[in-house]
């Protein structure tokens, strides 16, 4: 059963909200002006951030993969200590499964959008004065973006926050583990 993306996002819709934050936050840290946000709508897009133009090319690859940053590290930080008693032990309480649940919705939006990478192509692909080394690591990030979004057709983007908010904190605690 196909879920539609706009349902999808209301289940997930802190993540959606982190997203878009992240966006707004590499938008300031980069000095970029900020003309519109919607952190979540029941609409598509379910969020955006509408930006000024930016005057360095860098600074837009910074705004597209800033939700992949943030979200990914939000989501762990948020589902690190809950999935240690859940996973590892069994015993997890209701606390620990909103938790989860909060990491996993975060790390599920990790993904940049189609949009974000073809407003990064055009910056910085046909922009002018763009050095080399930016054109030739776009090329890349802009594939796997799409990658991504085709993928989330076939739930990419769960089994990434499933990996991300579960996965991850269980095979850093067995390496530490092994380490001490």
């Amino acid at each position: 059963m196909m879920i539609p993306g706009v349902y999808m996002a209301l289940i997930t819709f802190p993540g959606v909200v982190v997203h878009e934050f992240a966006h707004q936050l590499f938008c300031r840290l980069c000095g970029v002006a900020i003309f519109d946000v919607k952190y979540f709508q029941m609409a598509d897009p379910v969020g955006y951030v509408q930006h000024e133009p930016v005057k360095k090319p860098f600074h837009q690859l910074l705004i597209s993969v800033g939700p992949f940053i943030v979200n990914n590290i939000l989501a762990l930080a948020i589902a690190f200590p809950a999935a240690i008693p859940v996973f590892m032990f069994n015993d997890g309480s209701l606390f620990d499964f909103l938790l989860l649940y909060l990491g996993l919705s975060i790390a599920m939006h990790a993904f940049p959008s189609t949009t974000d990478a073809k407003v990064m192509w055009e910056t910085i692909w046909h922009g002018k004065n763009v050095p080399l080394w930016l054109k030739i690591i776009t090329v890349p990030i802009t594939g796997l973006i799409y990658a991504g979004a085709m993928g989330a057709v076939m739930w990419l983007d769960l089994v990434w926050g499933m990996g991300v908010a579960f996965g991850l904190p269980i095979l850093i605690v067995k390496f530490l583990s092994q380490v001490m």
